[in-house]
């Protein structure tokens, strides 16, 4: 399939995507609402299929590369209530006597899919350990298809989902490769994810949320982490709570910095989707290595 950039499409159609994808407006919905840019002989299938993500593009490392060893792992669930299943980064030489920092990955709302483990290697190849959980385990694990897979996020028990990702970065940390530097980054679902582990776990060093939801504001003083807040210009409902999150960080004496991302749309990051935008993605995510840099090494 031919690669489609944000500025392919209408920026009214891109935001009646964006509401599909958040569960706001079902499949039919998006089909009726997106009739009316069906022109020329373009089909309403054919604009979703053009706007659903292609995962032959979301490889940036091979999970053959030398530089890191990666696999399926099972973290105990929390409170003995299951387990669940993820994907786990080592960098290649990392031992219990060459410790390196661990990031615990947290996916959208569609699972553990090709783009999130892409990001773990990522890390991997930047001297982290890191570990992508699927918080869909409970119903079957990531079905290979963001459809179904956002059906079945429909089904998970959230509360006990929050509970087995806090189980995971536990897990992590305390693995024998690990340094005890933790740090959390999540995209959209997994944005606002960060930002609730940053409020539980007093042990995390960093957290970088991208186009995340903010935690209750009784809450914020909680946390003890360095927050890097990531938010689109044209993702307007989250980049707007930055201004008062902004606030609340500097009354809890938290380090934190936020960027708002100029043409930018929500899930810039994810190049496997024509909302992917190279320019903002590349500088978020050299922002966010640096951020781990300082606060994790």
């Amino acid at each position: 399939m031919e690669r489609k950039n944000a500025s392919d499409f209408p920026q009214d159609l891109l935001d009646e995507f964006n509401l599909y994808v958040h569960g706001d407006i079902d499949r039919r919905t998006f089909f009726e609402r997106a009739a009316k840019y069906a022109v020329g002989g373009l089909t309403v299938a054919a604009l979703f299929d053009a706007l659903k993500p292609n995962y032959a593009w979301a490889q940036q490392v091979p999970r053959d590369d030398q530089r890191i060893h990666s696999e399926s792992a099972t973290v105990p669930s929390a409170q003995g209530n299951g387990s669940i299943r993820g994907y786990l980064v080592v960098p290649a030489g990392a031992s219990a006597s060459h410790k390196v920092p661990a990031i615990i990955v947290i996916h959208e709302n569609r699972g553990l899919n090709p783009y999130i483990e892409d990001v773990a290697r990522r890390l991997g190849v930047a001297g982290y350990m890191a570990f992508a959980p699927d918080g869909l385990t409970s119903v079957g694990g990531y079905p290979g298809d963001d459809e179904k897979g956002a059906q079945l996020f429909q089904q998970v028990d959230k509360p006990k989902m929050t509970e087995d990702f806090v189980a995971a970065a536990h897990w992590l940390e305390q693995r024998p490769e690990s340094d005890g530097n933790l740090g959390a980054v999540g995209f959209c679902f997994g944005g606002g994810i960060v930002n609730t582990l940053a409020t539980r776990l007093p042990e995390l060093k960093a957290a970088v949320p991208f186009y995340g939801a903010v935690p209750p504001p009784e809450e914020v003083a909680k946390i003890k982490a360095a927050v890097l807040v990531h938010h689109a210009e044209l993702d307007k409902r989250l980049a707007s709570t930055w201004p008062e999150y902004d606030k609340e960080l500097t009354a809890a004496g938290v380090p934190h910095e936020g960027y708002i991302y100029a043409g930018a749309n929500h899930g810039f990051h994810n190049d496997t989707t024509p909302r992917y935008d190279e320019a903002a993605a590349k500088l978020a995510w050299q922002r966010t290595l640096d951020w781990f840099h300082t606060y994790l090494k």
